[in-house]
């Protein structure tokens, strides 16, 4: 036996070799962490609410057996794995024969009962059945309230085996991640080598795969793979790549899966969604093999096209494009099965270098920060408040991998319960996509106008964040201009709809000349967006006769082809209510009567074409080709899981008595081809314009 020593290359590039000897098949239990029973959806192919049902009792999982199973069985299974109610159940082992143990027998359920065990049946381990007879189940795919929201496949692996892998290195180093060293696993209380004598390369891979690195070391890379050409292109570099995306994960590594196809994002549906076929997404993007493969829309619901079904991969594919996959047709699939990953990344030591402290629950305090003094020790600072806001507040929950988050705080003096007092960091500024708040832009030196701890920053994180689009469709489809008179728009004056210039106009006398359209704003995330104020900071607006929940909702901007605004308009949120919702989903939030405002998980919010600031005022614009911009809480202010989708452009053609707009697409829905194409060349793109 000896040390293998690894060599890797980190994020994209790859690693090599380890000893070991392959890991030996079968399975042994995990040990009980009580006696509580333990319920599990397991087999293939399945969905995430459905699977043959497993129980695990006295330290060991079996089935239950088809004989007398029912609906009311089912429902009481169901309710146990999280799930609101069954919509049906499988006979003779559907999703594959189980192993082991037949725990129960001849069940019968009235189906109120809290717990299988208060069913009738011949007792635990008492059957006549063989695995041929494993039972199954398919629940709602709804959850209960407050119950651990899963929705993975996972690998069923026992972990008891060898629970982690990690690199110890060779020569002491502080450099993350770790990208050289002896391969170790997690053995009872220690960590153990391995030894050498039957390795293989694939070996390496699932190792390297576990590390967060895509592959072992090669010597030649592939940096293009899936060229889409059709042809008529007089160079390969003209040719659309087919590639992919992660969408709405708030950490590095995971997210909802899109794939490029025409040059236009869509989605992967959910249907035989697995382990190798994540993780030739994981390795695709330059990550390890897949921890989680997600169904369910587990990442929120992509908006667009759907573009495969029925993916099935072998694990071993350089991209998804290159696995065995069905077309879409609408009857096929809906966004509500959108398929997710989460890939395993190498790990960083990000986390050790910041914390939160005061707050209630881990999830919230304020924000304090490792820094080294001249003198070379470790000391615990706080971030000045001044500027601090929700893209810094994403950094911060990423960072300690707590999700999204909920808020961005310039003060935490509700949260006074530490001794650090000085501010070492200012002037913090991110984009909201980096993985560490010392990636983000700061002050060299630090300059705080309110230096009290009190004025510190802090955040509020969550597990799970709303995500606003607009339907791009619907506002190409009711765009057109109204001349209004100016004695119909003494409300919209008082409340800024106007361009400027209707400040000198001859008022009540003369009209604007209006582009009108309507906006559907959905919400496809996994939280509700709610306002950022609480109502008693509402501002009521007696002239329309209606609560203004936040100052700016949505941007309205009319653009020069070379990006200049020539004209512009704002949406305060007039109010934000449920207008519509998917079948199934019911309404939350309705304006009437000062009630609560937001917009529901898979409801939208219609403004309609004809209310007032509806519009963007044109009356100073010469005819010619604009872009028109949309963009939803343009300041950021209420968190969501993705902010890349709030932009919507059009391009539009005026000709001084009619508008058109075409080519309407959300900020991120297209290739980066056809994004410059759309800016350079903003006129007529086809014969719809005369």
């Amino acid at each position: 036996m000896f040390e293998g020593v690894w060599d890797c290359r980190t994020f994209g590039n790859h690693c090599s070799w380890a000893t070991t000897t392959p890991p030996t098949q079968g399975t042994t239990s995990p040990k009980p962490q009580n006696d509580r029973l333990q319920f599990r959806l397991v087999g293939y192919p399945r969905k995430h609410n459905e699977g043959r049902i497993e129980v695990f009792y006295k330290g060991e999982w079996g089935t239950i057996c088809d004989d007398d199973f029912s609906l009311s069985n089912a429902n009481v299974l169901c309710r146990q794995l999280g799930f609101v109610s069954a919509t049906g159940w499988t006979h003779s082992a559907k999703y594959g024969k189980g192993l082991g143990k037949i725990w129960l027998d001849n069940v019968q359920c009235n189906g109120g009962e809290k717990s299988i065990e208060l069913c009738k049946s011949r007792g635990w381990g008492n059957s006549d059945c063989t695995h041929d007879e494993d039972a199954g189940v398919v629940c709602k795919d709804e959850r209960l309230p407050g119950f651990v929201d899963s929705n993975i496949i996972d690998a069923q692996v026992d972990e008891n085996k060898m629970e982690k892998v990690r690199l110890r290195p060779v020569v002491t180093t502080k450099k993350m991640p770790v990208t050289e060293g002896v391969v170790e696993i997690k053995y009872k209380n220690g960590w153990a080598q391995i030894c050498d004598v039957g390795w293989t390369t694939k070996n390496t891979r699932v190792i390297c795969g576990m590390l967060g690195f895509p592959h072992e070391k090669k010597q030649h890379q592939y940096r293009f793979h899936s060229v889409a050409c059709v042809g008529t292109e007089v160079h390969l570099a003209a040719c659309p790549l087919d590639t992919v995306r992660l969408k709405g994960g708030a950490k590095l590594g995971e997210g909802r899966v899109e794939v490029l196809k025409n040059n236009e994002w869509g989605t992967v549906c959910d249907d035989r969604w697995t382990l190798l076929s994540a993780s030739v997404v994981c390795r695709e993007l330059g990550f390890g093999s897949a921890k989680e493969a997600l169904t369910g829309a587990r990442m929120g619901q992509g908006m667009g096209p759907i573009h495969m079904n029925e993916v099935q991969c072998l694990g071993t594919e350089k991209s998804l494009w290159n696995c065995g996959f069905k077309n879409i047709t609408s009857e096929d699939c809906q966004h509500v099965e959108d398929a997710a990953v989460r890939c395993n990344t190498p790990y960083m030591d990000l986390e050790n270098s910041i914390r939160l402290t005061g707050g209630r629950t881990r999830y919230e305090g304020r924000v304090e920060v490792l820094s080294t003094k001249a003198s070379g020790t470790k000391s615990w600072g706080l971030i000045c408040g001044g500027a601090w806001g929700t893209k810094e507040a994403m950094v911060v929950c990423r960072q300690l991998g707590l999700g999204y988050a909920n808020h961005g705080l310039q003060e935490t003096w509700y949260w006074d319960s530490s001794n650090v007092t000085e501010m070492v960091m200012s002037g913090v500024k991110c984009t909201g996509n980096e993985m560490s708040l010392s990636h983000c832009q700061h002050h060299r030196t630090v300059s705080c106008q309110k230096t009290d701890a009190k004025f510190s920053a802090g955040v509020i994180c969550s597990e799970t964040a709303s995500d606003l689009v607009l339907n791009a469709p619907l506002v190409q489809q009711s765009v057109y201009i109204e001349d209004r008179p100016l004695h119909m728009l003494y409300c919209a004056a008082e409340e800024n709809c106007l361009s400027k210039s209707a400040a000198s106009a001859n008022w009540p006398y003369g009209h604007r000349r209006l582009l009108r359209f309507s906006s559907q704003i959905h919400n496809i995330g996994r939280a509700d967006f709610r306002p950022k104020a609480g109502r008693h900071s509402w501002v009521w607006h007696a002239c329309h006769g209606h609560y203004h929940s936040m100052d700016i909702f949505t941007h309205y901007d009319l653009l020069s082809s070379n990006g200049t605004k020539v004209a512009e308009g704002h949406k305060a949120s007039f109010c934000l209510e449920d207008t519509e919702c998917h079948e199934g989903i019911s309404k939350r939030y309705e304006c009437a009567n000062f009630g609560e405002q937001g917009i529901t998980v898979g409801c939208w919010d219609l403004y309609r074409h004809d209310i007032d600031c509806q519009w963007i005022d044109i009356t100073d614009i010469k005819p010619g080709n604009y872009i028109l911009q949309i963009v939803i809480n343009p300041n950021f202010e209420v968190a969501e899981s993705d902010f890349t989708n709030n932009a919507m452009k059009c391009n539009c053609k005026y000709d001084g008595h009619r508008i058109w707009l075409h080519n309407c697409h959300m900020g991120d829905a297209f290739s980066e081809e056809a994004e410059r194409r759309f800016e350079k060349y903003p006129g007529q793109f086809n014969n719809q314009i005369s």
